[in-house]
């Protein structure tokens, strides 16, 4: 992991709160976590993490595993520690003490990689972590073990003995269980052993600890050396200590089933103590042999659709997933708690805990007879995720340890199709709109209707360029058999409104659209918007601005309420937020491309909109989060519960990048600030009156002059007034520059930013670093050339480096820069080709992701009505495609001049609400 001076700066103070997210490119990247609080570390052992991390991703889990046991992390440092543990533990207890240079299999103690990336906690890129990167890191550690067991005589052996503490092997003894059938009354047997020697085939020679009091009674060193890891293990483990107390260990030893359950649930403690362990094959420490209470829901179809809607509820004992005859559950609830023999296997058993449990399932069971059982609760339940008072009750880990819960037939199909897109109901077509949609588009197309059809929220996620709007549109325009009457409400940032109109207008022309908004109605008629205008139309638009402004819009029974860049309420005390939750909709969609998953905050939030009560209350959800944290499952229940309705597909994914277009170019319509529409209309009539007092090569000056005004005016009005201020909120681009780029920056994608104004872009850097939290980097006419190399190394090989903001003359040709993904002309070259050679900065050999392009158009302006030229091809198109625009416009008469520059106000002005 190359280290950038941002990180290394984030240890300066005394004490941080140090986490680790996952680049794009698969890097564990540390960095100070400021959003939100965590376990402190001084900066002094913050910067050992960090300097070990740079050795490379190996080196650093080992170092966590090996060196960091007992220091507190964040939960994503945690994380990665608990693997370099697993390591350790797992190769410690398979060596054996004895050989001098031990041979060690460390792919025989590999982790379970499923169960790993369930419980992983919410992460910055958490959305990259997958099995092979797992696999991959789990490898790169090996790796870095085996280099470290590389400069010891003794091998990996010596390397363990030198870390000290819980690590150090010398003197290890082996614990014996064994099963003994000729005893029921003491059916265990246990003996301590040590290595005493090695046969000639190298087999280990184990005598009983006992005869270690003779064998070095001259020899006091070497047999506390030898007792060492036992003296450890007792001060964790009371039963061991009791064992060392009475002198008992050094013999062996008839048990009792409860005697042999207390030793066997110690073993963690044991092993990491240095001890190795031998017990019988049936014990499976992860999953000890127990009956469980086993709950199944939803096995018949249900009458109703929606979270609300009621499903059959089945509570039974089972071992093995064979139900326990009456008989045999009653010979459970009266043993002791230990080991009990069931159908001829010794199963764990807790009498109390059991009961407890299944009275708990029973009493549900019970009031299901009579109120049945929420599709929300059982979603619940099925992740193992309860809310309210039965959380606070139980303890969640008990729970999943003794009991589990099953979807019945119906209830396992649909969320076998909710979960894998893929198999869901195929679309034989889609009447309504006009487009050929790619197969991962039909798939998300086919998610939603199912949805629909259930009456769920969903998120579609879809990574930026993956065409949510076109997916939602044939979702909305299909009818299945089951769709009712109404229409549709769609909330977009009000920069958006634009997209959506032109979207709808090119793919579902059908649809008859009511744009709500100050730059399509009159303030006082949209205020007084009525029901039965609404029941004229499909689909209305308004922007979030809109949710608290208008009495109709909480009033109205939508058909379906969309949400667009939804992180818009991951806020849930803003008033925006509360108007959105209040919307009366019969069905709920949020698109995002940003990983919600990953902020626990964020996607409560998103889903009290989409299905309320799906995740508790906000003092619920933060609790069981924190108990979460606590426990031995991780996130798993949260990751659960939340993937049958967030569907979340990206541009490096293999299945989807092979159907995507090399580089797709998008227009980004930004509306004009207040004061930018004054100066613009105030320059407008200024050249009204001095343009007609020229001619000749004058006026044609002139008029060069006014349309680079123009441009500048639609940058930021500061550009034009050169008075260094640069508000962000005086200019829409810069708005919809910081919308675009927020996106961006929770992918952790690159982008490069073109303008043609030098001027321009260190305030663009300045605003686009408070965007992504972090600088990037600028080039223009001013940067030397020798300077110029070494900003593209860095930021094609720095993660951490977000943007580089360029003039288009000096780096629009030459460069290469495909680490970025994104590119923007934030003003437009007038020649389509000089804008081409700009993107070929990203879009090269070398690109391994497609290439999305925003071209920024101010609406309104002369920019739009430039763009639209070029768009239609007509006369003027070609000459502006062969370099002469601003030529050709200086040849236009004055009407046609003041026609091309003049502004549409109702169009230009953003919402400021």
């Amino acid at each position: 992991m190359a280290l950038t001076p941002e990180t290394d700066a984030a240890c300066t103070s005394a004490e941080v709160v140090l986490a680790c997210g996952i680049t794009p490119g698969g890097d564990l990247q540390l960095y100070r976590e400021l959003s939100e609080s965590g376990p402190l570390i001084s900066a002094t052992n913050a910067r050992r993490i960090q300097r070990e991390f740079e050795t490379g991703r190996g080196a650093g889990i080992l170092h966590l595993g090996a060196m960091e046991t007992a220091t507190p992390l964040h939960r994503t440092l945690s994380f990665w520690r608990d693997l370099g543990r697993d390591l350790i533990a797992g190769i410690s207890a398979s060596l054996e003490p004895a050989s001098p240079q031990a041979e060690w299999n460390p792919y025989a103690t590999a982790p379970q990689w499923e169960r790993l990336l369930l419980a992983a906690p919410p992460m910055e890129g958490g959305e990259f972590l997958s099995r092979e990167l797992l696999e991959a890191v789990w490898l790169e550690a090996v790796d870095a073990l085996g280099a470290e067991a590389d400069r010891y005589p003794d091998g990996v052996k010596g390397y363990l003995g030198s870390l000290g503490g819980v690590w150090n092997l010398m003197g290890r003894v082996c614990l014996h269980l064994a099963e003994v059938k000729r005893n029921p009354e003491a059916p265990f047997a246990f003996l301590a052993t040590y290595v005493h020697d090695f046969s000639n085939a190298g087999v280990p020679s184990h005598r009983p600890l006992g005869n270690a009091l003779t064998d070095y009674a001259g020899n006091r060193e070497k047999l506390l050396s030898l007792l060492a890891p036992i003296s450890r293990a007792c001060e964790t483990s009371a039963f061991l200590r009791e064992l060392a107390n009475q002198n008992q260990i050094y013999y062996p030893l008839s048990w009792t089933p409860e005697q042999a359950h207390r030793f066997l649930l110690d073993i963690p403690q044991y092993e990491k103590a240095g001890l190795a362990v031998r017990v019988p094959n049936w014990w499976n420490r992860q999953q000890p042999p127990r009956p469980k209470v086993v709950a199944t829901i939803g096995d018949t179809v249900s009458a109703t659709i929606g979270l609300d809607s009621l499903l059959d509820f089945e509570v039974e004992l089972a071992l093995d997933g064979e139900p326990l005859t009456p008989e045999e559950i009653e010979m459970l609830l009266a043993s002791k708690k230990g080991l009990v023999l069931v159908r001829g296997k010794w199963v764990e058993a807790d009498p109390e805990r059991l009961s407890g449990i299944l009275r708990q399932w029973e009493n549900l069971e019970a009031r299901a007879r009579t109120e049945g059982v929420t599709f929300g609760e059982a979603m619940r339940l099925l992740a193992g995720m309860r809310s309210g008072a039965d959380a606070a009750e139980e303890d969640p880990d008990a729970r999943a340890d003794w009991s589990e819960v099953s979807a019945g037939t119906w209830l396992r199909n649909r969320l076998e199709q909710l979960r894998s897109p893929e198999y869901a109901e195929s679309i034989a077509e889609l009447p309504g709109i006009r487009a050929q949609l790619r197969p991962y588009q039909k798939d998300g197309a086919a998610w939603l209707l199912m949805l629909r059809e259930l009456g769920l929220g969903g998120c579609l996620a879809d990574d930026m360029g993956l065409g949510k709007t076109i997916q939602v549109l044939a979702c909305l325009s299909t009818d299945t058999g089951t769709q009712v009457a109404g229409t549709d409400l769609l909330v977009v940032p009000a920069s958006l409104i634009g997209n959506w109109s032109q979207e709808i207008a090119r793919f579902v022309p059908s649809m008859r659209l009511l744009v709500a908004h100050p730059s399509r109605l009159p303030t006082a008629e949209l205020k007084a918007l009525s029901d039965s205008r609404i029941d004229d139309h499909d689909a209305v638009i308004i922007s979030y601005g809109a949710l608290n402004r208008y009495e109709w819009v909480l009033r109205y029974p939508w058909r379906s309420a969309v949400l667009d860049e939804a992180q818009a309420i991951k806020n849930p005390g803003t008033g925006q937020t509360r108007a959105a939750k209040r919307l009366r909709a019969r069905w709920r969609i949020a698109l995002t491309g940003t990983p919600v998953e990953n902020r626990l905050g964020d996607l409560w939030s998103i889903f009290d909109f989409l299905n309320p009560g799906l995740l508790g209350s906000a003092k619920s959800f933060d609790a069981a989060c924190k108990a979460m944290a606590e426990s031995k499952q991780g996130y798993a229940p949260l990751r659960r519960i939340a993937q049958p309705f967030l569907l979340r597909r990206l541009k490096t994914d293999k299945s989807v990048i092979a159907d995507l277009p090399d580089k797709t170019e998008v227009k980004a319509w930004c509306t004009l600030s207040r004061p930018q529409a004054a100066l613009y209309a105030e320059s407008v009539e200024e050249m009204k009156r001095t343009v007609q007092e020229v001619e000749g090569i004058e006026r044609r000056g002139l008029v060069l002059a006014y349309l680079m005004r123009f441009k500048q005016i639609c940058n930021h009005p500061s550009q034009w007034l050169d008075d260094g201020e640069y508000e962000a909120a005086h200019s829409g681009k810069f708005a919809r520059l910081a919308e675009l780029c927020d996106s961006v920056a929770t992918r952790q994608d690159k982008v490069l930013v073109f303008t043609q104004f030098r001027s321009i872009i260190d305030p663009l850097a300045r605003h686009l670093a408070s965007v992504f939290g972090r600088p990037g980097l600028t080039l223009h006419g001013g940067t030397a050339v020798k300077r110029r190399q070494q900003l593209v190394h860095r930021f094609q090989n720095v993660d951490r480096i977000p943007f580089m903001a360029i003039s288009l003359k000096a780096g629009g040709v030459g460069l290469n820069l495909t680490a970025a993904s994104h590119v923007i002309h934030f003003d437009r070259w007038w020649n389509p080709a000089v804008e081409d050679q700009a993107t070929d900065r990203a879009f090269r050999i070398g690109q391994k992701n497609p290439v999305l392009v925003h071209k920024f158009v101010c609406r309104g302006t002369v920019e739009e009505r430039i763009d639209s030229m070029i768009e239609s091809k007509q006369r003027v198109s070609g000459e502006i495609l062969s370099g002469n625009a601003e030529a050709s416009l200086t040849e236009m008469s004055d009407e046609e001049l003041l026609t091309m520059v003049s502004l549409d106000l109702e169009s230009a002005l953003r919402d400021t609400g």
